[in-house]
């Protein structure tokens, strides 16, 4: 998998570039949506940061793209994509569903869903029969919640209990209202440390997974995402992208 990902960084850089003229270039506008997720992406007071913004920030210099970021709920930032009203949405895991009104980037780190629980518990996270008869609280609807919901039809002894907000499954382990958390491990470990919850241990992996950047296939031209593409390509192969995600794939 990992020699897979490499090479298709590869078949990117060596792609000969798009007959854009300058004017047409400069003229490029791209609307991102993204949501609170540290660590990828996150704001510092007004401003957004994170080591994806940057990346982003770096492609759209490149290519004298006018490029904007918005934070949003992640349900509207999806909507806002799927129906055309922005351009782009990040970090987000491939689906086939999703493929359907988006294009992707390569993917841009690898990352994995896991389960944790108060530090008191002894689970060492391998399957889903380790959840027999827990409640485990879990952000969605969202792809981690699509995850969750296929370890229940392992298990239907599972009871999950279903969050808007990404600090509320983590705050009720905390109080001991919930079992378990099923996150990915990243944003869990950012969330537990923003909340400064001292009594939960990540128990283990689930499953491994890739972000990529999605474009709305209804917004953006073709050329345009292929452009984008490729820059993400040479910033690979320059060790930029690896530099500030340490997990690419």
């Amino acid at each position: 998998m990992v020699k897979a990902m490499k090479t298709r960084w590869l078949v990117l850089f060596s792609c000969p570039l798009l007959l854009y003229n300058s004017l047409t270039m400069a003229d490029t506008e791209l609307k991102f949506a993204t949501q609170e997720f540290a660590p990828f992406s996150y704001t510092i007071g007004s401003r957004i940061s994170g080591p994806v913004v940057e990346i982003i920030k770096k492609v759209c210099d490149i290519n004298k793209f006018k490029c904007s970021f918005k934070v949003l709920p992640w349900s509207r930032a999806t909507r806002y994509v799927e129906v055309g009203l922005m351009n782009g949405l990040f970090v987000i895991g491939w689906s086939q569903e999703r493929a359907q009104w988006l294009y992707f980037s390569p993917a841009l780190v690898r990352t994995e869903y896991g389960v944790f629980v108060q530090k008191d518990n002894p689970l060492n996270y391998h399957k889903a029969s380790d959840l027999k008869d827990y409640t485990v609280g879990v952000y969605g609807p969202s792809n981690t919640a699509n995850a969750l919901e296929a370890l229940k039809r392992q298990n239907n002894q599972i009871k999950i209990d279903m969050n808007p907000h990404d600090e509320f499954p983590f705050k009720k382990l905390s109080v001991g209202r919930v079992d378990a958390v099923y996150s990915n491990k990243d944003a869990g470990l950012a969330l537990i440390y923003k909340l400064g919850l001292n009594n939960i241990r990540y128990a283990g992996r689930d499953k491994t997974l890739d972000y990529h950047i999605g474009f709305s296939k209804r917004l953006t031209p073709k050329p345009v995402v292929d452009q984008f593409n490729r820059t993400l390509a040479t910033l690979y192969q320059a060790g930029y992208i690896q530099g500030h995600l340490p997990n690419t794939p």
